[in-house]
Parts: structure tokens; C-alpha cells; sequence
């Protein structure tokens, strides 16, 4: 399947734009894009940048240097350290941010935002932009990047194990525990069977507390300034959320520790909950062994709504103070989030193509009428509410950790929902008021 998918992305990316003959005169405007794509994300990447150079590129005296930085996490500590040095020249006129820099690139005082493009290239249509995930990159009003690789958490399952138990689908953790008695205990080799297997954290909490109406913290989760308190103690939603996550785990069908993609595509694993960015490495994995089915992520309970928050990466642009590069810098992003380029990115990643148009593409519509699993995401995208948003704070790393170790310490060690809640609620609080303070 590698191969095949490389293939068509490859000869969809050849149609992506027109062939140009470069422009004469001055030398090219040079420009520098760090990412932080690996494997096939980061083939399609780079294969995407060698022809917006021998297309686009040519055509306007354009050359675009790409350079992997690593996971996200390393790419963001290298932008904060080189904003903390204001060594303003080490920036990339083109960076592949995730949302841990959200804030830092906001108050960075040289971004150069998608706001600002648009200032000086009215004609361009936002609307040709997934809405949804457009919103993820605004942040106090201000359309920060333009999105670039969109993914969202869904659930992957086991479709000939179900089948076979004459089970449904699960769409509420309830249903999960449901499957306990269904399923066997054992796969064929004498493993024991897990029916589902996740340690929660600040991204996947957010979904479910979104699910019931309620933000992790203040501010929208943060989409509108600075987060400085929670915000679903009150309301609840932490408490309805941990009481049927304690019930749900004392059914004997969760099992307190991270799912794999190896216990998955090996069938120790029946329920998977990951990003839909897994789709083309899960179906080449499994490779046929059983038949994998994806669906929406699932319910808290019977009374929350289906949805969860777009999370992945976004393309985000600096003001170098020449006016020649920020231009090019917007030709380069505008050209990655063209209809043709996501199709093909999609194509060989799982990820959802963030253009409208992209649906439109003859090849992505094949690569859907084969593998229906590819549209789950969008689907799930469009039918979330737009009123959830993803978490954006300051200390994002600690307060990931902070959930997924409470959490996990409140089902080993029995505590009840209601010590649970004021035990996180202290903690999180806790790191909001460190961080608030340390960056007065």
C-alpha cells in the first residue's frame, strides 16, 4: 500500500500547479521552511516544496529551502529560544506550528500573520478554508497561521472482532463496557484480549469535557487570551466525566495504561483511540489481517454530543522585515494549503486536507470510495460543534502530564471522584498561577 499511495500522491502533486518559466532579472528571493513532518508526512512535504520551487517558484523568483527541526516539541523549544535571544535572524521565514507555541508565536512581536497577508493580498479567499479548522488558529481574534496538517482524535476498532462477538460499535464509554462480556478474554495465541487502553490527557479530556458542554479552562480553553483558571468544576463536567471513567474502568474493559498501534494491529487490542493521522500507517500495518473500522470518537455518556476538537499543525509566517520575503513566505503557505497539495498530503498521511476543494479531486475521491475510513475525520470535524475548542495554555507539557498521572493514580489507588477533582483542580490551578506569575 506504501508504495501505491506514494505513488498517486506524487502524480497528484505534478498537477498541483503549472509549469513556469523563471523570471529574469534580480537573484531569487530566498526563504527558509522549518517542519517537523517524518516519513511519508515528511515526503509529501518536501516533494511539495520541490515543486512549488519548480512551479510557482520560477515563475515569481522564488526559492524555498525546507529543514526538518525535529518533533514539535523540539521545533518549538528552538523558536523560544531563538525569540529568548531575539536572534530575530535564525527564524524561518515559513514555520510548522503546533498549538504548545500557539501563545509564545502570538506574543512574539514578529509574527507575521495571516491577518496581516490577507492586508496586502485582499483577493485571496479564507472561505476556500476548512472553517474548523481555520478557528484553531485564531487565537484573541487574530488568524494566526493557516492550517496545514488537521487531524482529529477518532476511534479505530476492530471490525472483524466485533462482527464475529455480533457487537456494535461503541459510541459512548458505556457501550465500551458493554463489550467486556462480548468479546473473548484471550486472542488465538493466548494473549489476553484488551478492549480498550488510554491514559487521558489534556487533549483528550478536552474532548470530552467539550462533549459536555464545558472548556478545560477559561478564556474558550484559551482561544481568546491567556488561560488563568479552569473552567469545568463548577459546571460539573470534571466530575461527570472522571464518574463514568472510574465506572468504566471498575467494568474491567479499560485497562489503565497508553493503547498502542502494536497491540492494535496485532488484535491484543479491540478499541483505539488515536489521531486520525494513523489511518494509512494502521491499514498498512494490519495489512489485511482483519478489517479495521473507524468511527467517531466516543461519547462520554448518553446525554454528551458526538465531537472532538482538530488538533495537528499550522503554517505560520515571520516578519524578516523585507517585504519580498513575507510575500514569499504567503505564496509558499497559500500553496501547501491548495486543494491539489492536501489531497495528495492527505492521501499518503490520514490527515483531513484542510481546502474545501480538496474533497473535489478525482484521486482523493477514489482513495475515499476504496478506503472509507479516510473520512471519518472530516466527517466528525463538520458535525463538532464549533463552540469546542482545543486547549491552548501556557505550561501545555506540565498540565498534559498532570492530567495523565492524576487520572491514572485515581484508578490504581481507589480514589473517589470527588478527592480526584479537587486533587487535579489544585494542581492545574496550581500551574496556571506559576506560569501567570513567571510571565507578568
Amino acid at each position: 500500500m506504501t508504495k501505491k499511495l506514494l505513488s498517486l500522491m506524487l502524480a497528484m502533486l505534478m498537477l498541483a500547479a503549472p509549469m513556469a518559466t523563471l523570471a529574469e532579472g534580480n537573484e531569487p528571493v530566498a526563504i527558509t521552511f522549518w517542519h517537523s513532518m517524518s516519513e511519508n508526512a515528511g515526503v509529501i512535504t518536501e516533494k511539495a516544496v520541490q515543486d512549488f520551487n519548480e512551479t510557482i517558484g520560477k515563475e515569481k523568483n522564488i526559492v524555498v529551502t525546507p529543514v526538518y527541526q525535529g518533533k514539535y516539541s523540539d521545533s518549538v523549544t528552538k523558536m523560544n529560544s531563538v525569540l529568548s535571544a531575539k536572534s530575530y535572524d535564525e527564524l524561518p521565514d515559513v514555520m510548522n506550528l503546533d498549538a504548545t507555541g500557539k501563545v509564545v508565536y502570538h506574543a512574539s512581536g514578529v509574527a507575521y500573520t495571516v491577518d496581516d497577508a490577507l492586508k496586502d493580498d485582499p483577493d485571496y479567499n479564507l472561505d476556500d478554508i476548512l472553517e474548523v479548522a481555520r478557528d484553531n488558529w485564531n487565537f484573541s481574534g487574530v488568524q494566526l497561521g493557516l492550517p496545514f496538517a488537521a487531524s482529529t482524535t477518532v476511534m479505530f476498532y476492530n471490525k472483524t472482532l466485533l462482527d464475529e462477538a455480533g457487537a456494535q460499535p461503541p459510541e459512548t464509554l458505556a457501550d465500551i463496557a458493554a463489550l467486556k462480556p462480548l468479546l473473548p478474554e484471550q486472542t488465538a495465541d493466548g494473549t489476553p484480549l484488551m478492549v480498550y487502553a488510554v491514559l487521558p490527557n489534556s487533549p483528550t479530556l478536552t474532548n470530552w469535557l467539550g462533549q459536555l458542554g464545558s472548556y478545560l479552562v477559561d478564556q474558550k480553553n484559551g482561544s481568546e487570551a491567556v488561560a488563568t483558571r479552569l473552567d469545568c468544576l463548577e459546571n460539573g463536567a470534571l466530575k461527570t466525566f472522571l464518574t463514568e471513567w472510574q465506572a468504566l474502568y471498575a467494568s474491567g474493559a479499560l485497562t489503565n495504561a497508553a493503547g498502542s498501534s502494536d497491540a492494535f494491529v496485532t488484535g491484543q487490542l479491540a478499541i483505539y483511540t488515536t489521531s486520525s493521522s494513523n489511518v494509512t500507517s494502521l491499514l498498512e500495518k494490519i495489512d489485511g489481517a482483519f478489517e479495521m473500522g473507524v468511527g467517531y470518537y466516543p461519547k462520554v455518556n448518553a446525554d454528551a454530543s458526538f465531537g472532538a476538537t482538530v488538533s495537528g499543525s499550522c503554517l505560520v509566517m515571520f516578519d524578516k522585515q523585507d517585504d519580498a520575503r513575507k510575500a514569499a513566505a504567503w505564496e509558499l503557505v497559500k500553496y501547501l494549503t491548495s486543494a491539489d497539495v492536501q489531497a495528495a498530503f492527505a492521501t499518503a498521511t490520514g490527515y483531513t486536507p484542510v481546502n474545501k476543494g480538496a474533497s473535489l479531486v478525482p484521486a482523493y475521491q477514489d482513495l475515499l470510495a476504496q478506503h472509507p475510513q479516510y473520512g471519518v475525520s472530516l466527517q466528525q470535524m463538520l458535525e463538532t460543534p464549533r463552540d469546542m475548542k482545543s486547549v491552548t495554555v501556557g505550561p501545555s507539557q506540565d498540565f498534559y502530564y498532570a492530567i495523565q498521572d492524576n487520572i491514572s493514580t485515581m484508578l490504581d489507588e481507589g480514589w473517589d471522584v470527588d478527592e480526584a477533582v479537587d486533587i487535579l483542580a489544585e494542581e492545574l490551578n496550581g500551574l496556571l498561577t506559576q506560569y501567570l506569575q513567571a510571565n507578568q
